[in-house]
């Protein structure tokens, strides 16, 4: 079985650590992670299913998701200098300009083009700042379930 992609969109904050905390938090609250929903349908909006969480906390859905990992962000467990196991790492400034034209997109420019997510590992997460100008308003975080 291959991989499950995940992306959110979350408003941006200097802290990317608190930003990817906030969001696991809410995914977590919401239940949507595996196994108390298998298979996510993303986009996340404000009309997405929230059954609310299974287990006691994030640490306990990690350890009942097996193998296959909570299909979500949950899986990501802190920001880094590079997507690897575990960690959210930056979108390189070369890919941005190469997909973009500016290491600095905007929100439509990274929904009209998300290819890069097709190279992202399994069990990572790349993020890409959203910009309105000069200034960054979100983060898009997006990622591969391992299993």
């Amino acid at each position: 079985m291959g991989g499950e992609a995940y992306w959110y969109t979350v408003p941006y904050n200097e802290d990317l650590e608190m930003v990817l905390a906030d969001l696991r938090e809410r995914e977590f609250r919401a239940g949507r992670y595996n196994p108390a929903m298998p298979f996510i349908a993303f986009p996340i909006t404000p009309a997405s299913p929230a059954p609310g969480p299974r287990h006691d906390s994030i640490e306990d859905a990690l350890a009942a998701s097996g193998a296959d990992g909570t299909r979500s962000i949950l899986d990501i467990h802190m920001i880094g200098d590079e997507p690897e196991s575990f960690t959210a790492g930056p979108l390189p400034p070369e890919i941005l300009r190469g997909l973009y034209g500016t290491d600095r997109p905007t929100r439509a420019a990274v929904e009209a083009d998300d290819s890069f997510t097709e190279e992202i590992e399994r069990g990572t997460a790349a993020y890409v700042l959203l910009y309105e100008g000069d200034t960054p308003t979100e983060v898009y975080f997006a990622g591969c379930s391992f299993d």
